[in-house]
C-alpha cells in the first residue's frame, strides 16, 4: 500500500548476513536465521513496531508522534536486546535501512523517525494504523502509551 524508498512493502526474505568482524558465538542468542524470525513475529504479532535506541533522538521523535495520538505500539530497544546488533543487521537486509528507528505499521515499513513525524503532519498516518488487520487491533501483546518495550529476549 505505502512504500518507501529502503523498505520493503511486505516482509518477505529469508537470510541474515554478518558484516565486518562480527561473527556469532556458542553463547545464548538468536542465531541470522532466528533474528529474521523474530522481526517478522513482532511484526505480524503487532500492529505497530518500534525498533528503537534508547538515547536515540530520532527514536524518541517516533515513540512521541505515536504518544500524540494515542496510538499503542511495541517498542524493542536494539541497545538493551541480547541481539541487537543481529537485529539490527536483519533490518537493514529486510528495509534497505541500517538507521533507527525502523517503525511498521500492519506489516510494512514506514521508514524513520522522520518519516513518521512527516506521515503524521500530512494526516497519513493515523489511516495506516486504523488499516491495522483484526489479528493486531487491540493485541493483548502490544504497549501503550509510552510503549511497551522489548529489551531482551
Amino acid at each position: 500500500m505505502f512504500a518507501r524508498a529502503g523498505c520493503l512493502h511486505r516482509l518477505a526474505w529469508t537470510g541474515c548476513r554478518r558484516m565486518g568482524n562480527f561473527t556469532s558465538s556458542t553463547s545464548a542468542g538468536l542465531s541470522g536465521t532466528s533474528c529474521v524470525q523474530y522481526v517478522q513475529d513482532m511484526v505480524s504479532q503487532n500492529c505497530v513496531v518500534i525498533f528503537s535506541k534508547t538515547t536515540c533522538p530520532y527514536c524518541k521523535m517516533a515513540k512521541n508522534v505515536f504518544n500524540e495520538i494515542g496510538a499503542t505500539y511495541k517498542v524493542v530497544e536494539l541497545d538493551e536486546h541480547n541481539d541487537g546488533r543481529r537485529l539490527q543487521e536483519a533490518l537493514a537486509q529486510m528495509t534497505g535501512a541500517r538507521t533507527v528507528p525502523r517503525v511498521f505499521i500492519n506489516g510494512n515499513c514506514i521508514g524513520g523517525g522522520s518519516d513518521t513525524k512527516q506521515l503524521h503532519q500530512q494526516g497519513k498516518l493515523l489511516p495506516l494504523i486504523e488499516q491495522c488487520t483484526p489479528c493486531c487491533a487491540g493485541s493483548g501483546s502490544e504497549g501503550s502509551g509510552s510503549g511497551q518495550s522489548e529489551s531482551s529476549k
